[in-house]
């Protein structure tokens, strides 16, 4: 197919503005796929619900008979086991579940040392 010679300039025009917007709106513009607005919401989602069961966590503490013993063996513990030992105190299991939240003992762990300053 033959196309015009005064066609190729528009068609050139249309191809490279049709890239430099979408390079432009993906950028600068917000834009986003639909995987990475999926991805986001999820991320979203997911620490609004540890937000959310942070409390959960440190009534489990307070009413365990145990706490002043676990508290010392979690502040003793060096910093990057500190969340296991969290762990390990049943502390981060939500109730009705069987696996605790390594998250969840993350911000259990964050609160329960801003609750001790």
């Amino acid at each position: 197919m033959n196309t015009p010679e005064w066609l190729k300039p528009g068609i050139y025009g249309g191809v490279i503005g049709a890239v430099v917007i979408m390079v432009v709106g993906f950028s600068w513009g917000g834009w986003m796929t639909s995987g990475t607005a999926n991805k986001m919401a999820r991320t979203l989602a997911e620490d609004e619900v540890i937000t959310a069961l942070t409390p959960v966590c440190i009534e489990m503490s307070r009413a365990d008979p145990d706490r002043i013993a676990k508290l010392a063996t979690i502040n003793s513990a060096a910093s990057y086991k500190q969340r296991d030992a969290v762990i390990a105190a049943g502390w981060a299991t939500v109730p009705g579940t069987e696996i605790a939240n390594r998250d969840l003992a993350q911000a259990c762990m964050a609160a329960l040392k801003l609750e001790a300053s």
